[in-house]
């Protein structure tokens, strides 16, 4: 015997910006704590807007230009976006949107960003090929660092890994012990 279901009305759940109450939503959409609207007013987009989303791609290079060189600064100097965050004195968070290009820096950032580093800002705003030029270029003047890389080359995957290793614990000041 099948028994008929009355439809369950779906209702959306809101919360009020002015008290922040989370309620469903009332047939005359106001909230019920502090009766202001719930309705949010969107103006409408201006003229100016449609400029900036044309001109946006330009600024998306820019800024993933910067993320990237805070992401590879970062992992090349072994520290992490909480490490990172705390030699700016910023929060976390602030770190990963930069670093996922969800948040340009101001100048006053990209400073300490660079300071934090360790790097010049004209570092964190070069493109990625002419960044790792430099430094590889940096890294060559050195002839015992050149002579390094010369036989790095030649290693195999497994073997570059201990190779590193070896060297990041060596920078360390921690000394194996066979």
């Amino acid at each position: 015997m099948a028994t008929m279901m009355a439809p369950v009305e779906q209702r959306e759940v809101v919360r009020c910006d002015h008290c922040s109450l989370v309620q469903f939503r009332t047939a005359n959409a106001l909230c019920r704590r502090c009766k202001k609207c719930l309705e949010i007013e969107e103006p409408p987009p201006a003229p100016a807007v449609l400029e900036l989303v044309t001109a946006a791609p330009a600024a998306t290079t820019g800024a993933l230009q910067v993320a990237t060189a805070v992401r590879d600064l970062r992992h090349v100097r072994n520290l992490s976006q909480r490490q990172l965050a705390a030699r700016m004195n910023v929060p976390r968070t602030y770190i990963s949107k930069i670093e996922n290009g969800k948040a340009m820096p101001t100048l006053s950032s990209l400073d300490r960003l660079a300071r934090a580093l360790q790097v010049d800002i004209s570092v964190l705003l070069r493109d990625s090929s002419t960044r790792h030029r430099d430094e590889t270029a940096v890294l060559m003047t050195d002839p015992f660092l050149a002579e390094i890389a010369h036989y790095a080359s030649q290693l195999d995957g497994l073997q570059r890994s201990i190779f590193l290793n070896h060297v990041r614990e060596l920078a360390a000041g921690r000394r194996r012990t066979a």
